[in-house]
């Protein structure tokens, strides 16, 4: 299984952004899916997660209520969509997927399968 992360970019302070992220290969094995983010300096910060089916997620209390995550099973997709954008957003974005059951998704431990990153950049 690969992922291919997208939709990065740069966006003024207030913006929005839609970050993509498409999987490839066999996808049988693929369970909750996690946005991460990691910022020069920092370690790499839990975003939110969403469930194999789609119905469940779970966000980082400095995102909560600005950013939402879906999924699309049919289409092998999975997002990122960033609300009322803040410069402390800026870093780059990874997505990543689990494949066997775990209660810690905000672990970058939990998920062995990572896309390769996009920058995020939120101007003041």
């Amino acid at each position: 299984v690969q992922l291919q992360a997208s939709g990065g970019g740069l966006v003024k302070a207030g913006g929005s952004l839609r970050l993509s992220c498409a999987a490839s290969g066999s996808i049988f094995s693929i369970g909750d899916m996690g946005w991460f983010r990691q910022a020069p300096g920092k370690g790499r910060e839990f975003v939110g997660s969403i469930n194999r089916a789609g119905g469940i997620t779970t966000y980082a209390d400095s995102v909560k209520g600005r950013f939402a995550i879906s999924r699309d099973n049919a289409k092998k997709t999975f997002y990122l969509q960033m609300n009322s954008l803040k410069p402390e957003d800026s870093a780059v974005y990874y997505c990543a997927a689990t494949t066997r059951a775990t209660f810690r998704l905000n672990d970058p431990l939990s998920y062995p399968v990572w896309g390769q990153g996009t920058q995020v950049t939120v101007s003041s």
